[in-house]
């Protein structure tokens, strides 16, 4: 039996984060990950998923080269090579991980493990051996999430005709036809990837709108972006009458009119995820779940189980990998006796990295209309902007939500070309409970993408210049 100050089950960004941050505060640090290190967010989610984007992004600015005086020829498209250079990404990436356990002097092993009691943890390896470990002044439990499927509506994920977003990652070939059921943002991405590989694609989600976490405006706005490149996009849908076949899946969809029956290829199932807390011990532990099977934790991500300690996906939304990240930063300092400021979970930057690019932080208008809010919006379009004119990506908009009587930001959204990358400007903001009046007295640099909040936030103010 080894002995360490703190022990991560999992390595996913919550848990290599924590190891990291533990290891420089001083204490002896071990995690245990029984695929590799990275967690899903490195190998099966936001990295290779983004490197898939980046090709699709590559493959429609392409289409668009003549109208910038570059004639390029035929444009073959080949999902398998794309395929494997993001899995190159993803593997590289992992291995940085790794690099930086040992430049850390983080014990790593490979294993799975669960809980034993206490702070004692088993650990079984590749091989079927078992060995026992213990932790002086925690565990936490950092095991992430998984995909899953929809059997209540017939969609049980097989990997073959009806798959996840694991699978899409490893295909070595698009379909012709697929209908991607779910519309947050792993859906809205999958649909960009394979619609820019020549898929026919269907979009169908059972909200009323697509990236229904979204601000209708955005939600709307990237609805008729993606019908203009041929996404077919249906919404408040009601799936019926499933059925696999050797060659194809059919289903009858109803989205406000009378069902039609769609067939395709594959389906892709992108309909949220689920924390991993089975098969580790919890109950015998004595840690508690929530009514939603999420670990249960307090302030200080403290379970119900003395010593036990959770963060990440396995503690509830938002499932994201940088809000477990800063989980693991704030509760490595809490275990080292420092004081760190508290997580501050309203402020959170969302990011859906289709084209065009969503990101957010903060109340949408329909928030603030529920809660009461005196507010003011400001919004300004990228056709309208310079530096979008100038690279052909005039789709979208920014969006500032203010407090009448303080100009307090409640709310930013961007639809565009990097929102995501921008965005950040305005998560500085809220943060530091910037106003709209202190955004404008920064001066933006011409010509860029970033003077469109800018222009927002005068907007706002009733000020707005170039519109």
């Amino acid at each position: 039996m080894a002995s360490f100050d703190v022990i991560f089950i999992g390595g996913g960004p919550a848990g290599y984060v924590g190891a990291i941050r533990s290891a420089q505060l001083g204490l002896s640090t071990a995690v245990v990950e029984r695929e590799a290190l990275g967690g899903t967010c490195v190998l099966w989610g936001c990295i290779p998923a983004k490197a898939l984007l980046e090709s699709a992004a590559l493959a429609n600015r392409l289409g668009q080269a003549k109208d910038f005086g570059v004639a390029v020829g035929e444009i073959k498209l080949d999902y398998g090579v794309a395929m494997k250079r993001s899995r190159g990404v993803s593997q590289q990436n992992s291995k940085g991980v790794e690099f930086l356990m040992k430049k850390n002097k983080i014990t790593y092993i490979k294993g799975t493990a669960s809980l034993a009691g206490g702070r004692k943890i088993k650990v079984k390896g590749a091989d079927g051996k078992e060995e026992s470990h213990d932790a002086k002044k925690a565990v936490v439990v950092c095991t992430g999430s998984r995909v899953r499927g929809l059997p209540q509506a017939g969609l049980e994920l097989d990997g073959k005709k009806i798959i996840s977003s694991d699978e899409a990652l490893t295909l070595e070939k698009a379909p012709k036809s697929m209908v991607v059921v779910g519309a947050g943002a792993v859906g809205c991405e999958f649909a960009d990837v394979f619609n820019a590989f020549g898929t026919d694609v269907t979009l169908v989600e059972i909200a009323p709108s697509i990236l229904p976490i979204e601000d209708a405006e955005v939600s709307a706005e990237l609805g008729k972006a993606f019908r203009k490149r041929g996404i077919k996009v249906l919404t408040a849908a009601r799936l019926s009458d499933v059925k696999v076949g050797k060659n194809s899946v059919t289903m009858k969809v109803a989205a406000g009119s009378e069902p039609e029956k769609l067939e395709a290829e594959m389906v892709l199932v992108a309909a949220g995820r689920a924390p991993n807390v089975e098969n580790i011990g919890l109950e015998k532990a004595g840690v508690k779940l929530t009514d939603r099977g999420f670990i249960q934790v307090n302030d200080r991500y403290e379970t119900a189980a003395s010593g036990v300690h959770a963060i990440g996906d396995v503690i509830g939304a938002p499932m994201l990998a940088h809000k477990g990240s800063r989980e693991g930063a704030i509760l490595a300092e809490q275990l080292a006796g420092q004081k760190p400021h508290a997580m501050d979970y309203t402020n959170i930057p969302s990011c859906t990295y289709c084209h065009p690019e969503v990101a957010s932080i903060g109340l949408t208008e329909q928030q603030c209309k529920d809660q009461k809010l005196d507010y003011k919006v400001g919004k300004f379009p990228f056709s309208a902007n310079g530096r979008a004119r100038t690279s052909g990506e005039t789709e979208g908009f920014v969006k500032i939500i203010r407090d009448t009587r303080y100009g307090e930001i409640l709310g930013a959204h961007i639809i565009g070309a990097h929102a995501t990358e921008i965005i950040h400007e305005l998560v500085v903001a809220r943060t530091n409970e910037f106003t709209v009046e202190e955004v404008d007295l920064a001066i933006h640099a011409h010509p860029t993408l970033a003077e469109a909040i800018a222009e927002a936030a005068l907007d706002s103010m009733g000020k707005m210049i170039h519109a």
